[in-house]
């Protein structure tokens, strides 16, 4: 059996319950079950539909995310979470080389980096060479007037730990941020490169190994080995190419409003949820997130 979860984005529900009634008949489904009235909604099927990916980019057009998974194991015990532009809304480093002075010239950088035309290290340690002596209070400057999370990562959290979930921040970017927001929004552990600092100035350098697409990986390998889980239990998201390792690896990985070439390469993609979208994925009511 599959589940197919149909949901749209929470400040404007506009999920239709005549729309969800004709395609569960269409596709043979069974009850459907609505998780939140107007916003998210499941059915099982007893197969995939051949014309799933028609129906996906027709949904899309009405602004409706379609993912049909494995109805067995739906809720997953680990959460795996890249950081910039995925439980915040920033690429932290495009924000310190905004306050530097050279934002457009990093942020293009970044951009092709994540959708994977520059390789990852390279262009990491290429943008960070560019902020050579900024002064390091400038972190906490952007970290209080830059930064803005995601809508739902901290229900996101508290949910799944309330229900026996591990939690963990892995990201490309910096621990300088990395712990802050691990902590604001409940993370059990975060994983980040490190900037290094002399001075009160940052160097222009960043801390070896880099962590990239591959330490992503090892990461979700050592962390579920090491509590004793399968990777079919684990749930990852993220946006960039360096997040493709992690996302393919994972029993469910979400491509979260990503970069069209890793959106391509992902069987779920969120373009319309925030990050309550991977509750609703694992079959969670509205009613049984938890309070923040």
């Amino acid at each position: 059996m599959f589940i197919v979860t149909l949901l749209c984005n929470p400040d404007d529900p506009t999920l239709d319950p005549s729309m969800v009634d004709a395609l569960r008949n269409a596709w043979g489904g069974g009850d459907i079950q609505w998780l939140a009235p107007d916003l998210a909604a499941k059915f099982a099927v007893a197969r995939v539909p051949e014309n799933r990916d028609s129906v996906w980019q027709e949904l899309q057009a009405a602004r409706i995310d379609m993912v049909i998974q494995p109805a067995e194991g739906q809720r997953k015990a680990m959460l795996i979470a890249d950081m910039d532009s995925t439980v915040i809304r920033q690429e932290c480093i495009d924000e310190l080389a905004a306050e530097a002075g050279i934002g457009p010239r990093v942020a293009e950088i970044t951009a092709r980096a994540m959708n994977g035309e520059l390789d990852f290290e390279g262009a990491l340690k290429e943008r960070v060479a560019l902020l050579k002596g900024l002064k390091a209070g400038v972190i906490e400057k952007v970290l209080d007037s830059r930064i803005t999370y995601t809508p739902g990562g901290d229900v996101l959290v508290a949910t799944m730990r309330a229900n026996g979930g591990h939690a963990v921040l892995v990201s490309g970017g910096f621990t300088n941020f990395a712990d802050r927001v691990g902590a604001r929004l409940g993370f059990n552990e975060t994983r980040a490169n490190t900037l290094l600092i002399e001075n009160g100035q940052l160097t222009g350098e960043v801390a070896e190994p880099i962590l990239g697409r591959e330490a992503k990986v090892a990461a979700l390998r050592e962390i579920s080995a090491r509590l004793g889980l399968a990777l079919d239990q684990v749930m990852a998201v993220g946006d960039g190419a360096n997040d493709l390792g992690m996302l393919g690896l994972a029993g469910a990985g979400i491509a979260l409003h990503a970069k069209p070439s890793v959106a391509a390469q992902c069987d779920i993609r969120i373009n319309h949820g925030d990050l309550t979208a991977l509750l609703y994925l694992q079959g969670y009511n509205r009613d049984e997130f938890a309070a923040v």
